[in-house]
C-alpha cells in the first residue's frame, strides 16, 4: 500500500486514538489510586537492587571487599524511599543522597545511585524551579567524594556524565510540565468559554422573556381595556341606543380580532426557527391613527398634535424606535382607560427636533393614588423606561399640577440602540 493513502492516514489516526484512549484510562486509574502505581515502580526498582547487590555491583565496584550488609542496605535505601517520590521528592532525594554517599564512599558505586533521577525528574515536574537548585546540593556531594577517593583517570570523569545525566533528566521533567500546564490552560479556557457562552444563553433567554412578556403586556393590556370600554359602553347604550350598542359590539370584534392578529404573530415567533419571523411587520407611527381610534371606540377622546405639522414618522426615523413610541403611547392610554375615570380626555403630543424625538401624552383624569398606573404588575413603567433605555432615551411619569396624569418619553435622534 503506497504511504499516505487514506486507509494508512485512517489506520493512523485509529492507533493514536487508541492509544490516546488508553493513556487517558490510566491516568484516571492512577488519579483514583495513586498508591498502585507507586507500589509497583517501588517493588520494580527494589528487585533491580536487589539484583544488583546479589553479586553484579562488584563489575564497577572501586572496592569489591565491601560487605554485603552494607550493600544491601544501601540498595535498600536508594529504593524504598521511591515510594513517596511524587508527594514529597525534596525528602526522597535527601534520604537517596545519603545512600549515595555511603555506596560512593565505600567504593561499592551501585548502579542504584542512578535512581536519584526520578525524584529530581519529579521535582521539575512538580516544584518551583529554585528547588532543582537545592538537588544539586544533594546530587553532587557523592560524586565528589567518590571520584576524590577513588580517581580512575581524571576526577570528571565520574562527576560530568552524571550531571549530564541530571541535566537532561530535569530539563525533560520541566518540558513534560510545560506541556502539562499548556493543556490545562487550554482546558481551563474552555471552561471559561462555555460558561461564557451559557451565561450568554442565559441572558439572551432573559431578555427574549422580557421582550416578550412587554409585548404581550402591551398587546392584552391595551386592548382588553379597550374591550373593556366598549362593553361598559354597549351596556348602557343597549335600553337606549340599540344602534350604538351594534357598533359597540362590532368595535369589540374588531379590537379582539386585532389583538389576536398581534398575539398569534408574537407567539408564532416563539414556535419557529425561521429568522423572517422575526421580521413580521410590528406597529409603527403610522398606526397610531388605528390606535386612537381604537381608544375612541372605548369612550376616552384622544387628540393627537404633531409638530411641526405633517407625517408622524419622518423619513429618517428607525422601526425600532418607532415602535417604542408607539408602544409608550399605547401604554399611556391604557392606564388612562383604566384609572383617570368618567369623563377624563387625553392628548397625544409627537414632537420631532434637531436634537430629539418626544411624545407627550397627557390626561385629565382625577387625582390617583401613588403608583396607580405606574407600577401594576411590574410591566407597564417597567417596559416603558426599558424601551426608552434601549435607546438612549428617559421617561418621565406622574401627575399634573392641575389634576390629570402625564408620560412623557425623549429619545435622541441617533437612531442606532446601545
Amino acid at each position: 500500500m503506497i504511504s499516505g493513502t487514506p486507509e494508512t492516514t485512517s489506520d493512523a489516526t485509529g492507533l493514536s486514538g487508541y492509544v490516546q484512549r488508553a493513556l487517558s484510562r490510566v491516568r484516571a486509574f492512577d488519579a483514583r489510586r495513586p498508591w498502585v502505581w507507586d507500589a509497583a515502580v517501588t517493588l520494580f526498582w527494589t528487585v533491580a537492587a536487589l539484583v544488583d547487590a546479589a553479586g553484579g555491583w562488584r563489575t564497577i565496584a572501586r572496592d569489591p571487599s565491601v560487605p554485603v550488609w552494607l550493600v544491601v542496605t544501601t540498595s535498600l535505601a536508594l529504593a524504598l524511599p521511591l515510594y513517596g517520590r511524587r508527594r514529597r521528592p525534596m525528602a526522597v532525594l535527601a534520604v537517596m543522597a545519603c545512600a549515595a554517599l555511603a555506596s560512593d564512599g565505600s567504593g561499592a558505586f551501585l548502579q542504584a545511585g542512578y535512581l536519584q533521577m526520578i525524584p529530581v525528574f519529579h521535582l521539575a515536574l512538580a516544584r518551583p524551579p529554585r528547588a532543582l537548585l537545592w538537588s544539586v546540593a544533594l546530587f553532587l556531594p557523592p560524586l565528589v567524594v567518590g571520584a576524590v577517593r577513588f580517581p580512575s583517570g581524571t576526577w570528571d570523569q565520574r562527576v560530568v556524565p552524571v550531571v549530564w545525566a541530571y541535566a537532561l533528566v530535569a530539563l525533560l521533567g520541566i518540558a513534560v510540565r510545560a506541556r502539562r500546564d499548556h493543556t490545562a490552560a487550554l482546558v481551563e479556557r474552555a471552561r471559561r468559554l462555555e460558561v461564557e457562552r451559557d451565561q450568554e444563553v442565559r441572558l439572551a433567554a432573559a431578555a427574549e422573556r422580557a421582550r416578550i412578556a412587554r409585548e404581550m403586556h402591551d398587546i392584552i393590556g391595551h386592548n382588553l381595556s379597550v374591550i373593556t370600554g366598549l362593553a361598559d359602553g354597549g351596556r348602557y347604550a343597549a335600553a337606549r341606543n340599540p344602534e350604538r350598542a351594534a357598533e359597540a359590539l362590532d368595535a369589540i370584534g374588531t379590537t379582539s380580532r386585532q389583538a389576536l392578529t398581534e398575539l398569534r404573530r408574537l407567539l408564532g415567533v416563539l414556535r419557529t426557527d425561521d429568522e423572517t419571523a422575526a421580521r413580521d411587520p410590528q406597529p409603527t407611527l403610522a398606526d397610531l391613527d388605528g390606535l386612537l381610534a381604537g381608544v375612541r371606540d372605548a369612550g376616552l377622546p384622544v387628540r393627537l398634535e404633531l409638530a411641526p405639522p405633517g407625517e408622524p414618522a419622518p423619513p429618517e426615523l428607525s422601526p425600532g424606535v418607532q415602535l417604542t413610541l408607539y408602544r409608550v403611547v399605547q401604554e399611556a392610554l391604557t392606564n388612562t382607560l383604566k384609572h383617570a375615570g368618567p369623563g377624563a380626555r387625553a392628548s397625544v403630543l409627537l414632537a420631532h427636533g434637531p436634537q430629539e424625538v418626544r411624545v407627550e401624552v397627557t390626561d385629565t383624569g382625577g387625582r390617583r393614588e401613588p403608583g396607580a398606573g405606574a407600577t401594576g404588575t411590574g410591566q407597564g413603567l417597567t417596559g416603558m423606561r426599558e424601551r426608552a433605555a434601549l435607546y438612549h432615551g428617559t421617561l418621565d411619569c406622574g401627575p399634573l399640577p392641575d389634576g390629570g396624569w402625564r408620560v412623557l418619553l425623549r429619545i435622541p435622534r441617533e437612531d442606532t440602540p446601545s
